[in-house]
């Protein structure tokens, strides 16, 4: 089985483009800070590039911009490419799906957002 889940934020926008078939294709990468710390106290971080093929690339495209957080998952795709006569690898991640983690911007959430202290002995449990 190949099946990765990131959580990580955008470092760039997302760059949407149509291949001559005319499929939608949006490319962009994520940084996902490591769980535990290195011996310095500081979290590295990791970045993968990711791809988002037809409507899910299209959406990606419409509404995603640098700084975003989203849950990618996807598949694990390698490939090989020479660039100056040198053996070069990539890993990429093949999104099947991408949830938008950043709140929409200019939404009102003000409804969602409040909650009404309540007292404990009002409570049914």
């Amino acid at each position: 089985m190949n099946k990765v889940i990131f959580v990580g934020n955008l470092t760039r926008d997302p760059e949407l483009s149509t291949i001559p078939s005319g499929i939608s294709v949006c490319k962009f990468s994520i940084a996902v800070n490591r769980k535990f710390a290195g011996a310095d106290g500081n979290r590295e971080t990791d970045f993968f590039n990711i791809t988002a093929w037809r409507a899910l690339g299209e959406n990606c495209g419409k509404f995603l911009k640098k700084g975003n957080k989203v849950c990618v998952v996807g598949q694990i795709q390698t490939r090989t490419y020479e660039q100056d006569g040198v053996k070069k690898y990539a890993i990429d991640v093949i999104a099947d799906e991408v949830e938008f983690l950043t709140p929409k911007q200019g939404g009102d959430f003000s409804a969602a957002g409040e909650m009404t202290p309540v007292a404990d002995d009002s409570l049914p449990f």
